[in-house]
Protein backbone atom coordinates (compact mmCIF):
# COMPACT_ATOMS: atom_id res chain seq x y z
CA UNK A 1 0.00 0.00 0.00
CA UNK A 2 1.36 3.36 -1.04
CA UNK A 3 0.22 6.93 -0.38
CA UNK A 4 1.21 9.36 -3.14
CA UNK A 5 1.28 12.96 -1.93
CA UNK A 6 2.56 16.44 -2.83
CA UNK A 7 5.97 16.57 -1.14
CA UNK A 8 6.03 20.39 -1.31
CA UNK A 9 2.76 20.86 0.58
CA UNK A 10 2.72 21.48 4.33
CA UNK A 11 -0.85 20.19 4.63
CA UNK A 12 0.08 17.00 2.76
CA UNK A 13 3.18 16.48 4.89
CA UNK A 14 1.10 16.80 8.05
CA UNK A 15 -1.28 14.21 6.63
CA UNK A 16 1.67 11.85 6.09
CA UNK A 17 2.78 12.43 9.68
CA UNK A 18 -0.76 11.64 10.85
CA UNK A 19 -0.75 8.34 8.94
CA UNK A 20 2.72 7.44 10.23
CA UNK A 21 1.52 8.01 13.80
CA UNK A 22 -1.70 6.01 13.40
CA UNK A 23 -0.59 3.13 11.17
CA UNK A 24 0.18 0.72 13.99
CA UNK A 25 0.87 -2.17 11.56
CA UNK A 26 3.35 -0.01 9.61
CA UNK A 27 1.86 -1.31 6.39
CA UNK A 28 1.53 1.95 4.44
CA UNK A 29 4.45 3.39 2.49
CA UNK A 30 4.78 6.92 1.11
CA UNK A 31 5.95 8.38 -2.19
CA UNK A 32 6.05 12.09 -3.04
CA UNK A 33 4.46 12.83 -6.40
CA UNK A 34 7.65 14.69 -7.34
CA UNK A 35 9.80 11.58 -6.84
CA UNK A 36 11.03 9.12 -9.45
CA UNK A 37 8.97 6.23 -8.07
CA UNK A 38 5.69 8.16 -8.45
CA UNK A 39 6.63 9.43 -11.91
CA UNK A 40 7.49 5.91 -13.07
CA UNK A 41 4.38 4.44 -11.46
CA UNK A 42 1.96 6.89 -13.06
CA UNK A 43 3.69 6.66 -16.43
CA UNK A 44 3.42 2.85 -16.52
CA UNK A 45 0.15 2.22 -14.62
CA UNK A 46 -2.10 5.11 -15.39
CA UNK A 47 -3.37 6.94 -18.41
CA UNK A 48 -3.58 10.08 -16.30
CA UNK A 49 -0.84 12.52 -15.37
CA UNK A 50 -0.88 12.85 -11.56
CA UNK A 51 -2.37 16.07 -10.23
CA UNK A 52 -0.25 17.67 -7.49
CA UNK A 53 -3.39 18.75 -5.64
CA UNK A 54 -4.63 15.16 -5.44
CA UNK A 55 -3.97 12.57 -2.76
CA UNK A 56 -3.64 9.03 -4.18
CA UNK A 57 -3.71 5.68 -2.39
CA UNK A 58 -2.62 2.43 -4.00
CA UNK A 59 -4.14 -0.59 -2.27
CA UNK A 60 -3.15 -3.74 -4.08
CA UNK A 61 -3.94 -3.12 -7.73
CA UNK A 62 -6.59 -0.46 -7.05
CA UNK A 63 -5.68 3.23 -7.17
CA UNK A 64 -7.96 5.59 -5.23
CA UNK A 65 -7.86 9.37 -5.39
CA UNK A 66 -9.15 12.40 -3.49
CA UNK A 67 -11.71 11.68 -0.76
CA UNK A 68 -11.92 7.98 -1.64
CA UNK A 69 -8.16 7.68 -1.11
CA UNK A 70 -8.33 9.49 2.23
CA UNK A 71 -11.20 7.36 3.50
CA UNK A 72 -9.51 4.12 2.37
CA UNK A 73 -6.35 5.13 4.23
CA UNK A 74 -8.42 5.87 7.36
CA UNK A 75 -9.75 2.31 7.13
CA UNK A 76 -6.18 0.99 7.52
CA UNK A 77 -5.36 2.99 10.66
CA UNK A 78 -5.85 2.10 14.31
CA UNK A 79 -9.21 2.58 16.02
CA UNK A 80 -11.18 4.90 15.96
CA UNK A 81 -10.08 6.14 12.51
CA UNK A 82 -11.63 3.23 10.52
CA UNK A 83 -15.02 4.57 11.62
CA UNK A 84 -14.46 7.36 9.07
CA UNK A 85 -15.15 4.78 6.35
CA UNK A 86 -18.81 5.40 7.14
CA UNK A 87 -18.52 8.53 4.96
CA UNK A 88 -17.93 6.35 1.89
CA UNK A 89 -21.75 6.27 1.59
CA UNK A 90 -21.75 10.01 0.84
CA UNK A 91 -21.78 10.43 -2.96
CA UNK A 92 -18.30 11.07 -4.37
CA UNK A 93 -19.31 14.35 -6.01
CA UNK A 94 -20.12 15.74 -2.54
CA UNK A 95 -17.05 14.25 -0.82
CA UNK A 96 -14.75 15.35 -3.63
CA UNK A 97 -16.32 18.81 -3.65
CA UNK A 98 -15.22 19.26 -0.04
CA UNK A 99 -11.85 17.68 -0.85
CA UNK A 100 -11.30 20.04 -3.81
CA UNK A 101 -12.18 23.10 -1.71
CA UNK A 102 -9.53 22.13 0.85
CA UNK A 103 -7.01 21.16 -1.85
CA UNK A 104 -7.29 24.60 -3.48
CA UNK A 105 -6.42 26.24 -0.15
CA UNK A 106 -3.93 23.67 1.15
CA UNK A 107 -0.86 25.90 0.79
CA UNK A 108 -2.59 28.69 2.73
CA UNK A 109 -3.94 26.36 5.41
CA UNK A 110 -0.50 25.13 6.41
CA UNK A 111 2.70 26.69 5.25
CA UNK A 112 5.85 24.62 4.73
CA UNK A 113 6.20 21.78 7.16
CA UNK A 114 9.23 19.58 7.35
CA UNK A 115 9.73 16.88 9.93
CA UNK A 116 12.71 14.63 9.83
CA UNK A 117 11.34 11.11 10.02
CA UNK A 118 12.94 8.64 12.38
CA UNK A 119 15.19 5.96 10.91
CA UNK A 120 12.34 3.45 11.18
CA UNK A 121 9.92 5.83 9.43
CA UNK A 122 12.43 6.61 6.66
CA UNK A 123 12.28 2.99 5.55
CA UNK A 124 8.62 3.52 4.61
CA UNK A 125 9.35 6.29 2.09
CA UNK A 126 9.87 5.49 -1.58
CA UNK A 127 11.66 8.19 -3.49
Amino acid sequence: MVVFYDGDCGFCNRSVQFVLKNDSKKQIRFAPLQGDYAKDFFKSHSAVEPDMSTFYFLDGEKLFERSSAGLRVMGKLRFPWPLMLFFIVVPPFIRDGVYNAIARRRHRLMRGFCVLPSEDERKRFIL
